[in-house]
C-alpha cells in the first residue's frame, strides 16, 4: 500500500474500533440473555436449492481460483452472466434465471470467496480489480466473447468495473443497487446520511469480530440483513426454506472472512482507472435501500455513454428477490424482449 491508502485503512480501522464498542456491548448483552448458549449448527441444503428448473451446478477453472455457477437455457443462445452481491450467492437470481432462460443461456455465479467457489487468502486477493479479471477470464472459459453483464450491489462493482476494463466483453450492462465504484468514496464523505448508512463497512475493518457477529445465533445478522423492516425485503417474504438457503452458503465462521474482505480492502487499492463505459447500461434501484442513498444512482451518468435509471419506490436493497416481476419487465424492455 502507498502512504494515502495506509492513511486511508488506519482512518477506518479507528472508526472501525469505535464502532467495535458499542457491537461487543451488544454481543455480551445477547450472551447473558442466552445464558451463555449462542446457538451454531450446519444446515442440510433447504429443498429450494435442488429445484431444477434453476438449472444445472458446474464450475470454472480460472488462473487462479475456482468459480462455482448454475447455468440455465440452451447452450447455443446469447450469454447473460450474472454476479450476486453482499452477504448474496448465486441463488439471489432464481427469478431472473427462471424468467431469462428462455432467451439467454444463463449463468450465475458464487463470487471468490463465496459458498462453492474457491476462497483465496489475504485482503487483497478481493479488491475490485480481482473480481473484474474472473469475469474476464470466466466468459471466454464458458465459450462466449461477449454477455449481457448483470450485477448487483458488490456484484455489480465487478461488473462496473469488467465495463470499463474490458468493453469487448460487454455487449449490454445491467446494475441493480449499486453505485458506480469512481463515484461511491466521495459521496461518503460528503453526505452524512451516507456515511450513518456505511456504519458496517468502518466496522468490518475490525478483524474477526465481524465474522463472529454474523455467527452468533445461528447467524442471525444474516437473516436481519434479508429480512429486517429496516434493510430486508419489503414486496416479499422470504420463505424459511430460502432463509436456510442462506445459512446453508454460510457454513462456517470462516466463510464469512471472503466476503467481508471485499469492503476490507476498499482503502487498501484505488479503484482500476477505466474507459468511459460504452455498452447501453441500466440501473435498477430499489428506494427504499437501507444501506445506499438513492443520490448515488444519477452520479452513474458521468462514467456511462448511455444510462437509463429505473427506480423501483417500494423495493428494498436486495431489488431482484423482492420486486421480480418490476425487476423483469424493465430488463425485458431493455433487452427488447417481448413480454
Amino acid at each position: 500500500m502507498g502512504a494515502k491508502e495506509c492513511i486511508r485503512t488506519a482512518i477506518a480501522f479507528s472508526i472501525g474500533c469505535f464502532l467495535s464498542i458499542f457491537v461487543l456491548i451488544r454481543m455480551v448483552i445477547v450472551i447473558l440473555k442466552s445464558r451463555g448458549r449462542v446457538s451454531w449448527k450446519r444446515h442440510d441444503m433447504p429443498d429450494c436449492l435442488r429445484d431444477p428448473a434453476l438449472g444445472t451446478h458446474n464450475y470454472a477453472h480460472l488462473e487462479h481460483v475456482r468459480l462455482h455457477y448454475v447455468a440455465a437455457g440452451d447452450e447455443d443462445k446469447p450469454l447473460m452472466l450474472m454476479i450476486h452481491g453482499f452477504p448474496e450467492f448465486w441463488f439471489s437470481w432464481r427469478y431472473q434465471i427462471k424468467e431469462f432462460k428462455k432467451y439467454y443461456r444463463v449463468v450465475a455465479i458464487d463470487q471468490r470467496g463465496y459458498s462453492e467457489s474457491d476462497a483465496p487468502s489475504g485482503v487483497n486477493s478481493y479488491n475490485v480489480g480481482e473480481l473484474a479479471n474472473d469475469i474476464k477470464q470466466l466468459v471466454p472459459a464458458l465459450g462466449y466473447k461477449s454477455c449481457v453483464l448483470v450485477g448487483h450491489d458488490w456484484g455489480g462493482a465487478a461488473a462496473w468495473t469488467v465495463a470499463g476494463l474490458y468493453p469487448e466483453l460487454v455487449e449490454k450492462l445491467i446494475i441493480m443497487n449499486c453505485p458506480h465504484p469512481l463515484s461511491f468514496r466521495k459521496y461518503v464523505a460528503t453526505h452524512m446520511a451516507q456515511f450513518k448508512k456505511s456504519w458496517y463497512m468502518f466496522f468490518f475493518y475490525v478483524p474477526l469480530l465481524p465474522e463472529l457477529y454474523f455467527c452468533m445465533r445461528d447467524r442471525k445478522m444474516l437473516e436481519v440483513a434479508l429480512t429486517s423492516s429496516v434493510m430486508g425485503v419489503h414486496c416479499t417474504k422470504l420463505s424459511p426454506d430460502e432463509i436456510k438457503a442462506y445459512k446453508f452458503a454460510f457454513p462456517t465462521l470462516g466463510s464469512f472472512t471472503g466476503p467481508i474482505n471485499y469492503i476490507r480492502a476498499i482503502t487498501r487499492t484505488m479503484p482500476p482507472r477505466q474507459k468511459k463505459i460504452s455498452a447501453p447500461t441500466l440501473l435498477i434501484w430499489g428506494c427504499k435501500d437501507g444501506a445506499l442513498e438513492r443520490g448515488l444512482a444519477p452520479l452513474a451518468e458521468k462514467y456511462t455513454d448511455s444510462l437509463t435509471i429505473k427506480y423501483v419506490e417500494d423495493a428494498s436493497h436486495w431489488v431482484q428477490m423482492d420486486c421480480p416481476d418490476v425487476v423483469n419487465a424493465h430488463m425485458r424492455d431493455f433487452l427488447n424482449i417481448a413480454s
